[in-house]
């Protein structure tokens, strides 16, 4: 098995949103914010090669939706999907599975492309992962998340008949178990990968930067903040325990990490890229 880390750009959100009830005057050590009160994050998606298999984990926001859209969220950067794959010898067109920890727009919107009028996958020979209690809350949103869940980003995967669910308790595969977490949203799904005889947990929006490792720090994206929470708690006891490695989807900054027990409560050890693995 090799890992890969596949950067495609950085984008902008607001800084509160991020951080819920923290108050700026703590979360801006870490994550600054600009004029209009925004921060930088990134798309950092998990290139999984694994035998036959090639498998990449969220697909990051795309680039079908309109002008106004994109003006929201001022992505910038260098950095691709393309251009990332390319630099590890593969073309998107060689994937095998696209995993989507779940179906908000910044994990899944790069699933789908526009061509013309039709609206078609963007990886022509992969089947999607996903889960059938999560896929029913995404395409039946409540009004809190409705924004955040676009029918052009979903609808067509399922059209495309490369939708496949994955079941509460299956692994992946051999070496890839699936955590589940339900605070941030339904059934969001967390590949928990061992590696190199270690465990790595890529941590989508349970934990979306070195920022929000303490418990309180939940985003105000949060459909239940107090489950999130004592999900944290959980995830973090055993992450110390476990020595697992953490890699970060949306963290501009680091990429992966490791958590210690300190006098202030469990909070970030190392830091250091996938490749250091």
């Amino acid at each position: 098995m090799k890992l890969y880390t596949i950067d495609t750009g950085y984008f902008k959100l607001d800084g509160g949103a991020m951080f819920g009830v923290v108050p700026k005057s703590l979360w801006q050590r870490t994550n600054p914010a600009d004029a209009n009160n925004l921060c930088t994050w990134t798309n950092r998606l998990l290139l999984i090669e694994d035998g036959k298999r090639l498998t990449l984990v969220d697909t990051a926001i795309g680039d079908k939706q309109d002008d106004k859209f994109f003006s929201h969220y001022y992505l910038h950067g260098d950095d691709t999907l393309d251009k990332s794959l390319a630099k590890y010898g593969f073309h998107r067109d060689d994937i095998t599975d696209v995993f989507l920890t779940h179906l908000h727009f910044d994990h899944c919107g790069g699933a789908i492309k526009r061509e013309g009028e039709k609206l078609i996958p963007a990886f022509k020979n992969a089947r999607f992962w996903s889960n059938e209690k999560h896929w029913n809350w995404a395409t039946a949103p409540n009004p809190r998340e409705k924004a955040s869940f676009l029918k052009e980003n979903i609808l067509p995967i399922q059209e495309s008949g490369q939708l496949n669910f994955l079941e509460e308790g299956q692994n992946y595969a051999d070496n890839i178990a699936i955590r589940y977490a339900y605070g941030h949203t339904e059934a969001m799904m967390l590949p928990q990968i061992r590696y190199k005889d270690k465990t790595i947990l890529y941590m989508a929006d349970l934990l979306p930067s070195v920022g929000h490792i303490p418990i309180p720090y939940v985003m105000g994206y949060d459909v239940r903040p107090l489950v999130t929470m004592d999900e944290r708690q959980s995830y973090w006891e055993e992450i110390v325990d476990k020595e697992y490695i953490l890699m970060f989807e949306h963290d501009p900054v680091n990429e992966c990490c490791t958590l210690q027990r300190t006098e202030k409560g469990i909070r970030v050890k190392d830091i250091f890229k996938l490749s250091e693995v």
